[in-house]
């Protein structure tokens, strides 16, 4: 008897001390979640800098309306330019997050999906990820024009025509950046924290 006792007592000893450690853990955490920044849209270094006049680009969306992107606009709307792909498996994970963006942010924002490639393609993936009432542009100008050479990119661009954010973007926090990094006046929130540190 004496025996199971000690195990039952050295038993209880170890449950103790484990559920000491979880907590410890569990702190811990919570310090480290609070001591990182939240991550930005990733910037290249590549194409246009940030508070540069954009290049006029006059481009017909797959509803065959003509759209000017880059323009200076007098409704003192921004327009955030996304370059996807039907191929691009982050692009279709993204799409929702877009979405929901454009809803809460139409205030001021408009959104323009940007892509090449064969038209039939393209109105098959807006068919398929319910994008009909998306602007979605085919140009192979306007991802030149962006030097765009990973997907999903975004560019956003202020009512006077100046890019004011970009950057690959594969989550809505990366997304929410870029209105962040507008907001704040800065290229991106990185160079915000950095400036902070």
């Amino acid at each position: 008897m004496t025996a199971l006792a000690i195990s039952n007592i050295v038993l209880w000893l170890v449950v103790i001390c484990l559920v000491l450690v979880l907590l410890a853990l569990t702190r811990q955490l919570g310090v480290l979640h609070e001591r990182i920044a939240p991550a930005g849209a990733l910037m290249i270094n590549r194409g246009p800098a940030i508070g540069e006049a954009m290049a006029v680009l006059d481009v017909v969306d797959l509803h065959g309306r003509e759209l000017r992107i880059g323009a200076a606009r007098a409704d003192g709307r921004s327009t955030l330019v996304l370059f996807v792909s039907p191929t691009c498996p982050v692009c279709k994970v993204l799409l929702p997050a877009v979405i929901s963006s454009r809803d809460q942010e139409r205030d001021w924002l408009d959104v323009v999906l940007a892509s090449d490639g064969e038209p039939a393609e393209h109105r098959q993936f807006v068919q398929q990820h319910g994008l009909q009432d998306c602007v979605y542009v085919l140009s192979p100008a306007l991802g030149l024009s962006y030097q765009v050479n990973r997907l999903p990119f975004a560019a956003l661009i202020d009512a006077a025509g100046v890019l004011r954010a970009r950057g690959l973007v594969n989550s809505r926090e990366h997304l929410e950046s870029l209105f962040e990094a507008q907001r704040l006046g800065v290229a991106s929130l990185q160079e915000y924290f950095a400036s902070k540190a």
